[in-house]
């Protein structure tokens, strides 16, 4: 039986890809996100700063870096999942 490619989209926004990264390590560098999911330390940055500015993230300065902290009680933002907590999804794709 022939191998089908992998498709070229994705379940998973860039936003929840970023959310995933920070969990799996809360002291990763912007430029390490976006090396992770295939997008620029740019765009990496703007996605820290929505995910921020809408409460599901927290950072901290320690000396020249950022330590990231995850609200994990926050709803998921989506209408048909919104029943669901940040951290339930980051457990489910975690494991």
């Amino acid at each position: 039986m022939p191998q089908t490619p992998p498709p070229t989209w994705s379940f998973l926004t860039n936003h929840a890809l970023v959310l995933l990264c920070i969990a799996q390590d809360p002291g990763i560098r912007l430029r390490e996100i976006g090396d992770a999911i295939g997008i620029t330390e740019r765009a990496a940055h703007r996605i820290v700063n929505d995910l921020a500015d809408a409460g599901y993230v927290a950072r901290e300065r320690h000396g020249r870096r950022n330590r990231y902290t995850i609200e994990s009680g926050l709803p998921v933002p989506d209408p048909l999942a919104r029943r669901r907590k940040i951290g339930e999804l980051l457990a489910l794709l975690s494991s």
